[in-house]
């Protein structure tokens, strides 16, 4: 990803900024221009909670060039609070313990390293939502 890219992304890859039409009230993510539910231009910036729980997930043992060091990783559509679905890899948990319906968070982790010149891409992971216990 070259550098002007991910500066324009920054928002979305740190905080879950999606987009929020303004004439229907529609969220997604990413954000988009044009609202697909009723035709309007109208969009504002939205910043999900970034909480959810997993509504479905899969084991990845081949990846691209990117992640190969990563493998074998756990890949999740997450369901946000907001009800909007992304995609997302988990981290900090065993793959054995990944489950449909676990709560997770939103955290900034390092997404993969651009070569060896190149720059390191941060971009939003899941983890499991832990709970205090009082």
């Amino acid at each position: 990803m070259d550098i002007p890219r991910y500066w324009r992304l920054r928002n979305q890859r740190y905080h879950l900024q999606g987009a929020k039409c303004e004439q229907c009230g529609q969220l997604y993510f990413p954000p988009r221009a044009v609202c697909p539910a009723c035709k309007s231009r109208s969009m504002s910036a939205y910043r999900f909670k970034g909480t959810g729980r997993v509504y479905s997930h899969s084991l990845l043992y081949q990846t691209s060039d990117r992640f190969e060091g990563q493998a074998p990783y756990v890949v999740a559509i997450v369901e946000l609070e907001e009800g909007v679905r992304v995609t997302a890899q988990l981290t900090d948990v065993d793959v054995d313990e990944v489950a449909v319906g676990m709560p997770v968070e939103m955290v900034v982790r390092k997404i993969y390293e651009e070569g060896d010149a190149g720059p390191i891409v941060y971009g939003y992971k899941f983890r499991p939502l832990f709970t205090r216990q009082d």
